[in-house]
């Protein structure tokens, strides 16, 4: 095997997965697929406080002062939100979802964007996309990554039969993302401390969280905008854990 191969992986599993939901989809009644698409904002927020548990993990919790724990995460969230509104991020995706839409034709009142936007986000969050994607490129196995991969298959067939194959096109961004992660791996080798992960994890279990919410419809959260909080929380830990010291 060659560092990627997990990410390859991945990324069919999301396309074929997404394919079979597109085709089940169309025949779905709109009620039916309505509760789908809670299914799914319920479902995210249980993967969300699967990852904000790490928050109260003995790990984390011993490597950073007391009370800073939740200041990292709320930090982190602050200036990856300023970052991402100031560079427009939320808006830079939405852009790529529209032109990606009318590239394949869907409608303006399609979920093309929603679907591509709200996927892309779900399927590289989380520390299976970085630990797994770094561990491929170390290449010491890709085992997180084919749990990830059967996870996203699921989920991208279920967002797709309600949100199109907006889903679909998700893979690209993903596989960018792990590549990167992939190549990170391959040169520097394990460049991340358990609690800094951890730091990140959490982080984004909160953006999980807000993906959730928008899935059921009780309140939008520009997430696009607090990603550079996933880049932050490890940085920021880092630096609190060495004051400590």
């Amino acid at each position: 095997m060659f560092p990627g191969v997990g990410t390859v992986i991945n990324f069919a599993t999301i396309i074929f997965g997404a394919g079979i939901g597109v085709l089940v989809g169309s025949k779905l009644s709109l009620k039916t697929r309505d509760l789908l698409t809670d299914v799914l904002g319920l479902t995210t927020l249980l993967g969300a406080a699967s990852a904000l548990k790490v928050m109260w993990s003995s790990r984390y919790i011993e490597s950073l002062p007391t009370g800073w724990t939740l200041l990292v995460v709320l930090l982190s969230l602050l200036i990856g939100g300023f970052i991402g509104s100031a560079a427009r991020l939320e808006d830079r995706l939405d852009g790529l979802g529209q032109r990606l839409r009318i590239r394949f034709g869907a409608s303006a009142e399609s979920h093309f964007v929603e679907g591509f936007v709200s996927a892309s986000l779900l399927f590289a969050i989380g520390p299976l996309a970085i630990l797994g994607s770094i561990s491929d490129g170390m290449s010491t196995g890709i085992d997180q990554l084919l749990l990830k991969s059967s996870l996203d298959f699921f989920a991208a067939m279920a967002f797709a039969a309600t949100l199109g194959w907006g889903v679909a096109l998700s893979a690209f961004p993903v596989a960018i993302y792990q590549g990167i992660w992939t190549i990170i791996g391959l040169g520097l080798g394990s460049i991340l401390l358990g609690y800094q992960v951890d730091a990140m994890t959490v982080t984004g279990g909160l953006m999980l969280v807000a993906i959730g919410l928008k899935l059921l419809k009780i309140k939008s959260v520009a997430v696009g905008n607090l990603l550079p909080a996933l880049l932050i929380a490890p940085v920021l830990a880092l630096a609190v854990h060495s004051l400590s010291m």
